[in-house]
């Protein structure tokens, strides 16, 4: 089966960013000019769960590479809380960390090191659109290496979650007989 190829994104900083998700395969690309690559691997045979779109949140199960260098990757498990659908990347390569996390039902909040870069809106339809922060003159600029990596964890693992009364709720009548 052929990766779905997501609309490309018009970013507003970074131009044109290109997406491929295959769900089956376990496989997201991310690619766009000026834009280090990112490859977001599931681990073969690992079933799928359809409501994760690259297949699991299990951190042992997925490989991250951005620009070719191996980042760490830390999906929480997500369950009750929005926070709990959090996704951090430990990044090696350039010594921060980035974190993905819900702060509505339908958006996610981009930080690098506790510092809000923009908000990600990830529709399901296979449309993910960044609105970044405003930058001031005595702060640097948002890097392409902050768009490659909330575009591919807004593919991902999705972005926004309901909140926690909503979680709690569901999460009770899937218990009810």
């Amino acid at each position: 089966m052929d990766p779905y190829a997501y609309v490309p994104a018009d970013d507003p900083l970074f131009g044109t960013v290109r997406i491929e998700l295959d769900h089956e395969a376990g496989t997201l690309g991310v690619s766009g000019d000026g834009l280090p690559p990112v490859d977001i691997r599931r681990v073969p045979d690992t079933v799928p769960v359809s409501h994760v779109p690259i297949g699991t949140r299990d951190p042992e199960q997925l490989t991250l590479l951005v620009d070719g260098a191996a980042e760490t990757l830390l999906p929480a498990k997500g369950f009750l809380t929005r926070r709990s659908y959090r996704v951090e990347v430990v990044s090696g390569a350039r010594k921060c960390r980035y974190l993905l996390v819900p702060d509505s039902i339908g958006t996610s909040r981009l930080l690098r090191d506790e510092r809000l870069l923009g908000v990600f809106s990830s529709t399901g339809d296979g449309y993910v659109s960044a609105e970044w922060e405003v930058v001031g003159e005595t702060e640097p600029a948002h890097e392409p290496y902050d768009a490659s990596v909330g575009y591919a964890l807004a593919a991902a693992f999705g972005t926004g979650a309901e909140p926690m009364w909503q979680l709690t709720l569901n999460a009770a009548l899937d218990l009810w007989p």
